[in-house]
């Protein structure tokens, strides 16, 4: 099994599959094989340490990666792959929020707003504050918002920072359309990632089940990640 997985790597690439204990960043260029490398990596966990593929996630940024991650990882171990978790980092908050979501006050239900209904949300929110939308368009506001969320802040923090009229303008947008998605038990793409890592931190039960279950964490598309 060990010849088999190895087979075609180079040198480099063979230490980066073999290297199970502790942590691991693999740094180099575009199509050098580092897709390839966390697939065998995965298949030598399960194939020759051993280790269950349920304990095992893997994570990119891309569905179009995950879809590529997959089909790998089926080609390496068959039918086992299927136990094992390989999604986009949305994906696997999103199953980990339906899960526990109601510890933060999230129902299980919840739905995901796409960019077309941010975009409605922010428009409402234009014309409920009477804001002319030829001087701060939905798009940029719904822009702001993304970066203030991306940067762990919520309405409230971010009108803490507010330092001018406009920046102020943006947090009272923030405000009403964060309102909105509570009131619809809807979340955008970033509140995936924001609630799942509020989840984690304000949660030590919730934390150590995860961190129990999954004893080895890959992160393709490293440099995609903020």
């Amino acid at each position: 099994q060990k010849a088999k997985i190895l087979d075609g790597l180079n040198e480099r690439q063979r230490e980066a599959v073999e290297a199970i204990d502790g942590p691991v960043l693999i740094i180099a260029g575009p199509g050098s094989g580092k897709t390839r490398v966390i697939t065998h990596r995965i298949a030598y966990l399960v194939k020759v340490v051993g280790v269950a593929p349920y304990r095992i996630a893997a994570v990119t940024f891309t569905n179009k990666a995950a879809k590529e991650m997959k089909e790998r990882l089926h080609g390496l171990l068959g039918p086992s792959a299927k136990y094992m978790t390989a999604s986009t980092f949305h994906a696997f908050c999103a199953r980990m929020l339906r899960r526990e979501g109601p510890a933060i006050g999230l129902s299980r239900d919840f739905v995901i707003y796409d960019s077309a209904d941010q975009l409605a949300v922010v428009r409402r929110a234009l014309r409920d504050l009477d804001i002319d939308d030829t001087l701060l368009p939905a798009r940029l506001a719904l822009s702001l918002i993304s970066q203030a969320k991306n940067q762990m802040s919520d309405p409230d923090g971010f009108a803490r920072t507010a330092h001018s009229y406009y920046d102020q303008q943006v947090a009272d947008i923030y405000r009403g359309y964060q309102a909105e998605l509570d009131a619809a038990n809807a979340v955008d793409f970033d509140d995936l990632l924001l609630r799942a890592h509020n989840l984690l931190e304000d949660h030590p039960d919730v934390l150590e089940k995860y961190q129990d279950r999954y004893r080895h964490v890959l992160v393709d598309e490293f440099q995609d990640t903020n």
